[in-house]
């Protein structure tokens, strides 16, 4: 080690179970999963693993992600088709189907977008929202909540 004016020589940290990267030489560095104070270049998403193993064709590894595109996609075909309620309730559960997806499977693929716990969240609102607003539609609402009619009834006349 180098000597530096202050301090004394500091013996070598031993590390049980250190992880190897090779540099630009090939020479292998220790380094650490801590993140660094200052990045100097981007992580590596989580999405990036496979859903399946690598000797299948890439489809069938991003299959999470294929199912619940379908899903979204046969909603809006449905909702094209003038089923409006029925389709968007499809979309809704092909949300809320991501997020049980993300939250039971090790690996999802290109799924996974930030953190399990983010993604879960965030599949699970939006597809929870699509789902109410789907039933709350107008004309003749599947789900009727009073407080909302009492809410709007001081900004919406007869």
């Amino acid at each position: 080690m180098e000597d530096v004016e202050g301090v004394e020589d500091v013996e070598e940290i031993e590390v049980r179970d250190p992880v190897s990267a090779p540099d630009a030489e090939g020479v292998p560095r220790r380094t650490t999963r801590r993140f660094p104070l200052f990045t100097r270049d981007t992580a590596r998403p989580e999405g990036g693993g496979r859903a399946a193993s690598a000797d299948l064709p890439a489809p069938a590894r991003q299959w999470p992600v294929l199912l619940v595109l379908g899903l979204v996609g046969v909603g809006l075909l449905i909702t094209a088709l003038d089923v409006f309620r029925v389709g968007t309730l499809v979309i809704g559960g092909a949300l809320l189907a991501g997020a049980v997806l993300r939250w039971l499977l090790p690996s999802v693929g290109m799924l996974a977008v930030r953190s399990r716990f983010t993604d879960i969240v965030t599949y699970g609102v939006l597809g929870l929202a699509i789902v109410l607003l789907a039933l709350m539609a107008q004309p003749e609402p599947w789900l009727e909540l009073p407080f909302l009619k009492d809410t709007l009834h001081f900004t919406v006349e007869n």
